[in-house]
Order: C-alpha cells, then structure tokens, then sequence
C-alpha cells in the first residue's frame, strides 16, 4: 500500500498551495490504492527527526510504498506512472518525452514563477523596479513557449493526457490568481482542461475535508 505523506493542518496562506496536491492528483488519476498520512505543519511535523529520514529537505509530499521512499513531486508523479503503467509511453522514447516536459516545468519554468510569487509576499511593492520586471519577463517569455507548444495540441507532450500534464498544471496554480496567463488563450485553456478533470476534482474535495476548509478555499 502506497502511503501519501502531505498536509492534515498548514498556515492559512498555504492553502491549496502545497505540491501534495500534485501528487494526490496522480494517484486518483491512475486508481492506484493509497492512504494518507496527513501531517500537522504548524506543529512542527516536518521538522522532526524522524520525518528528516524520509525528506531530505522536510518537506511534503513523499511517498512510501512499501518500504521505497521517493521524495521530490515531479519524481514521485513519474515513478507512480511507471508503476501503474499509465500517463506514461511504453516505449523508451515517449517516456524521456514525459519526463523532459516534467523537468521542464519543475526546472524551468516554476524557479521563475517561484520567484514572483516570493517577490509579491516578501517583496513589498516591487511594481516597476528593475528586479520586479525583468523577472515578470522571463516568466511571460516561458509562458510564451508553452502557448506556441499548444496550438496545435491539447495536452503539453502529445495528443493525450500524461503525468507531465499533471506537474505543469501544479505549477501554472502559482500564478493562477495573476494576469501573467492573460495574454496566452490556449495556455489559459489547458489549464481549464486540467482543473476540469474528474480526478483533480476528487483531490481538491478531498483535500477541502481534511483541511477543514472548502474547495473555493482551494481552488
């Protein structure tokens, strides 16, 4: 049995913020049996001893099936594909496709999105200064390469939904509540392809329970 270490209780303003969601995501997609071991981040959870022999930087999600630890969303999503066998090619090559577009997302595109999002909560008011808008134009530039990759598809590697699909979305969530996707039609509506999803929907009801709040909350 796969146990999904995420958050049971966090601060308020990391709610429907948190990468277990990703992962969550992918198990519901791929009805893979799991349980949910929630975790108090305001109690210090994650900072514990024991929690540091599984995450090497106490952080969520990981995953334990059965004795495998993996750590880190992007790694877990690719090896729950692996593992049951789908949102994933079988041949060698169109799973290196996947996984491109995964690292892509995670190395690309989410340390610039990261990067505003820190500026807008710890920044202060940065409109217009030089750090503030050279950063807003890197991002925009990225986002620009995912709506060329979507014209003539719905799905970022091919015609059909993947795992990389699901780490794209989580990503794109941190610049859901900005004007950063305004410019970008088809990227706007592969993100609402995404969140309409019949498996992202069971996660955020699923994570709205044991929060304790609503799905408005998180979405």
């Amino acid at each position: 049995m796969i146990t999904l270490y995420g958050f049971g209780r966090i601060f308020p303003e990391g709610i429907g913020e948190t990468k277990d969601l990703r992962v969550q995501w992918a198990l519901e997609e791929l009805g893979l049996p799991y349980r949910f071991r929630a975790l108090d981040h305001t109690a210090g959870d994650l900072d514990t001893d024991a929690y540091a022999q599984i995450s090497p930087f106490r952080q969520a999600p990981v995953i334990d099936d059965d004795g495998f630890i993996v750590a880190e969303s992007a790694a877990i999503v690719l090896y729950l594909a692996e593992k049951a066998g789908k949102l994933i090619p079988s041949d060698p090559q169109g799973r290196i496709r996947v996984t491109q577009w995964c690292f892509a997302a995670v190395g690309t595109v989410e340390p610039t999105l990261t990067c505003l999002d820190i500026l807008a909560i710890f920044g202060g008011d940065q409109t217009g200064t030089p750090l503030h808008t050279e950063t807003r134009k890197l991002a925009r530039n990225w986002l620009g390469h995912l709506e060329r990759r979507l014209q003539t598809q719905d799905w970022i590697v091919s015609a059909s939904f993947t795992a990389a699909d699901i780490i794209l979305a989580g990503v794109l969530r941190t610049i859901r509540k900005t004007d950063l996707l305004e410019p970008f039609p088809k990227l706007q509506a592969y993100y609402a392809r995404c969140q309409a999803r019949p498996a992202w929907q069971r996660t955020l009801t699923l994570s709205a329970e044991r929060l304790g709040t609503t799905v408005d909350a998180i979405r």
